[in-house]
């Protein structure tokens, strides 16, 4: 255990190796484009303007009303799925690095947390044209929103490090990992509202995404805060970790010989 937090914080501090790292690998992506990583903006902004206006109608909601909605909701699950199905490859990918090079392993969790915190941002971009265009009524709930990023950081590296160490040992675990992530788009209100639900709204309430994803939205689109869904994000956020550190530091040696 000892070692295992002295790796998690060697790893956290190490602000001159894994921000350099994921902002490389985004770049790296988009090497000799014109663009770069605007692709990223670019490609949601027209995902999501062929989105809104079409489920609106079908959904028989105001446009403006519910294209702010999926914007920021459809940004926000992004970057959940991507800490999903792009962590159970953190150590797999990584293994150059860890077979060629000693570094704490927690660099590795850390480059790919920042890498799609980089790509979130380049995606906010497309929320604020959007934002700045419908005018929703805000306040000081936008000061919630770092805060939200934060937790998504957070629950990156615990998700990133479990779903990390299972998939290397065990590489069937991404292709579940991955049609598991597809059934909960579908379940999770990022393209529809609870509210359709009618009676049975509150089963919303036992989707962990729909928390995750509430904190970031509801700020942004000028609702009220959801203080239920601000309590379960941080049970999620110390029941992983509790998870994690005693994982981590039982197999965090059998990495290497994994891959």
């Amino acid at each position: 255990m000892r070692n295992a937090i002295k790796d998690l914080f060697e790893g956290v501090s190490s602000l001159h190796v894994w921000p350099a790292l994921g902002w490389q690998e985004v770049k790296q992506r988009y090497r000799r484009s014109t663009l770069g990583p605007f692709w990223l903006t670019l490609s949601m902004g027209i995902l999501l303007a062929g989105m809104g206006p079409l489920y609106g109608k079908l959904f028989n909601q105001d446009v403006g009303s519910y294209f702010l909605y999926l914007t920021v909701g459809f940004i926000a699950w992004q970057a959940l799925s991507l800490m999903l199905s792009e962590g159970c490859t953190v150590f797999i990918a990584s293994e150059g690095f860890i077979k060629s090079v000693r570094l704490p392993f927690t660099i590795h969790v850390m480059r790919f947390t920042w890498k799609n915190i980089i790509v979130m941002f380049h995606n906010m971009i497309v929320a604020v044209v959007v934002i700045a265009f419908f005018q929703p009524p805000l306040g000081f709930g936008l000061l919630l929103v770092p805060i939200a990023i934060l937790f998504y950081i957070l629950n990156g590296l615990w998700l990133a490090t479990i779903l990390g160490l299972l998939c290397a040992r065990f590489r069937d675990i991404p292709q579940i990992v991955g049609s598991v992530v597809q059934i909960f788009f579908f379940l999770t209100p990022v393209i529809w509202k609870p509210g359709m639900l009618g009676r049975h709204a509150w089963t919303v309430d036992l989707n962990p995404f729909y928390h995750f994803i509430e904190i970031f939205r509801a700020p942004l689109i000028g609702e009220p805060t959801n203080l239920r869904s601000w309590g379960v994000v941080l049970a999620i956020t110390l029941a992983g970790f509790a998870v994690m550190l005693p994982l981590f530091a039982r197999f965090r040696q059998r990495i290497a010989y994994w891959l």
